[in-house]
């Protein structure tokens, strides 16, 4: 069996390095793939993107040298698992990698919308209201110059999963796991079960211990998740 790629899509104002220390759980059979968005970590003076459309058409080119020839999968947690769905897509049915399962966590399905969004609002409203949505706030809000320089990414990730528009037309021909924190405030059990509807393929319900962020503290079970549904996957 080829060796796995993982590619993990950071959720909204994070960076690839969210996902460094997975890698300690990861070896020596999954190989980490994060996506670094432009406008943060070594692409922070990159102008963020902010439709699904131009992530995809951004992040691509970066991805496939370092997917080529093994099994891939892909991780999205919360406002990420838009974008993991279309990259799934796109490497599935546009390209020769050969993608095995989607794995999104702590996300509603791409048809729930909510009744407020945080676009545009000025910038107490807009981290208020992103607060809300997450369930907690990012220490580093809280600086000043810290603030000026997350904001950007943020507004734009945000801005980016809002305006997203799935076609419920379009099923993934990809089998997919979805994950949720059993104390989950923000994303409810029938939301995380609603993926069910974007795969023509196989589909996996998975609860872990834990809220929202329930990954802050298991990404060895989320990686344990991960080998058990690509084992056996074909």
């Amino acid at each position: 069996m080829s060796k796995l790629s993982l590619i993990c899509v950071p959720f909204a104002g994070a960076s690839a390095s969210y996902f460094h220390s997975w890698r300690v759980h990861a070896a020596p059979d999954i190989e980490l793939v994060p996506v670094q968005m432009p406008g943060r970590g070594r692409l922070i003076d990159h102008e963020p993107v902010r439709s699904v459309r131009e992530a995809v058409a951004t992040v691509l080119p970066q991805l496939l040298p370092s997917v080529g020839g093994t099994r891939v999968a892909l991780f999205g947690h919360s406002s990420g698992g838009v974008l993991a769905l279309a990259l799934a897509q796109e490497l599935a049915t546009r390209t020769n990698v050969e993608v095995i399962r989607l794995f999104v966590s702590g996300a509603p399905g791409p048809g729930s919308r909510r009744n407020q969004r945080a676009t545009g609002l000025p910038d107490r409203e807009f981290i208020e209201r992103i607060e809300d949505f997450a369930g907690y706030r990012h220490v580093a809000l809280e600086n000043p110059e810290m603030r000026e320089l997350i904001l950007p990414a943020l507004r734009a990730d945000v801005e980016m999963y809002e305006g997203f528009v799935h076609d419920p037309a379009v099923e993934l021909p990809v089998p997919i796991t979805s994950l949720r924190g059993r104390e989950d405030d923000h994303v409810s059990l029938a939301e995380a079960q609603d993926w069910s509807e974007v795969t023509s393929d196989d589909f996996e319900f998975v609860e872990m211990e834990g809220g929202h962020m329930y990954l802050n503290e298991s990404a060895s079970e989320v990686l344990r998740v991960v080998r058990q549904a690509t084992r056996t996957s074909p």
